[in-house]
């Protein structure tokens, strides 16, 4: 296992769920954390939740699916730290209406365009710094959901987690030879706020034996202190 005191590590959905519990535990590590998302408030909870325990953290508000936005925070960081070594895209989102029979088109298209497409801008403007240093890790937070259809996540979530494996495996692809690596992880039911948004939210006893958010943080951990020589395409 490598060190990772010092790296820069960008998280995206950092305020709440799995983003947090990844810049907890990456900090924890030594990592220096900018952590973006849209809602300050909760940005800075988890801020001073580092800080609270030694870390470093820095907030970069952002709304991913604004790409010239998400290149602009890429661009800030490489001005105040000089690279990007981890980026950890857990930003993402579902609908209560998520089956044929009541999803919307408007439905559709904010959750392909969070899930999916901001987690393109951000990795893109994180990869093109990663290209320049010749070096990178990147973290797209997936979903079990990605490997079959089920009525629990809907049609757009499994939709846009299954292309993000692709785009995942694609940055290896092209990238690997310059040291850059990219990783979809695959939980299957974690016990995050997202779980409120289900049209029939699972009881805390339910809760209770999924997959908790600090165990997922802990996997993001593994994976950025695997040696630069191994590329995990995929982690279910």
């Amino acid at each position: 296992m490598q060190s990772i005191e010092g790296k820069i590590a960008w998280v995206t959905g950092a305020g709440t769920g799995i983003g947090r519990a990844g810049a907890v535990a990456l900090a924890g590590a030594g990592a220096k954390l900018i952590l973006s998302g849209r809602r300050v408030a909760q940005l800075e909870d988890v801020a001073k939740r580092i800080a609270d325990a030694g870390g470093t953290a820095e907030i970069e508000p952002l709304d991913i699916v604004d790409s010239d936005a998400a290149n602009a925070v890429a661009a800030r960081i490489v001005e105040r730290h000089g690279r990007i070594d981890i980026l950890v895209n857990s930003a993402g989102l579902n609908r209560p209406r998520r089956r044929w029979r009541d999803i919307t088109s408007e439905d559709w298209h904010t959750i392909v365009d969070v899930d999916l497409n901001g987690a393109f801008n951000v990795s893109h403007a994180a990869l093109m710094e990663m290209r320049k240093q010749r070096d990178g890790l990147i973290v797209n937070v997936s979903s079990m959901a990605s490997q079959r259809v089920g009525g629990v996540s809907g049609i757009a979530y499994t939709s846009a987690k299954t292309a993000l494996n692709a785009m995942s495996e694609s940055i290896n692809f092209e990238n690997c030879h310059m040291g850059i690596r990219a990783c979809a992880l695959c939980p299957g039911e974690v016990a995050t706020e997202i779980l409120d948004l289900r049209p029939s939210p699972p009881s805390a006893e339910d809760r209770a034996r999924m997959v908790q958010e600090d165990d997922v943080g802990e996997t993001i951990l593994f994976i950025a202190q695997m040696p630069p020589h191994v590329c995990l395409n995929e982690i279910h």
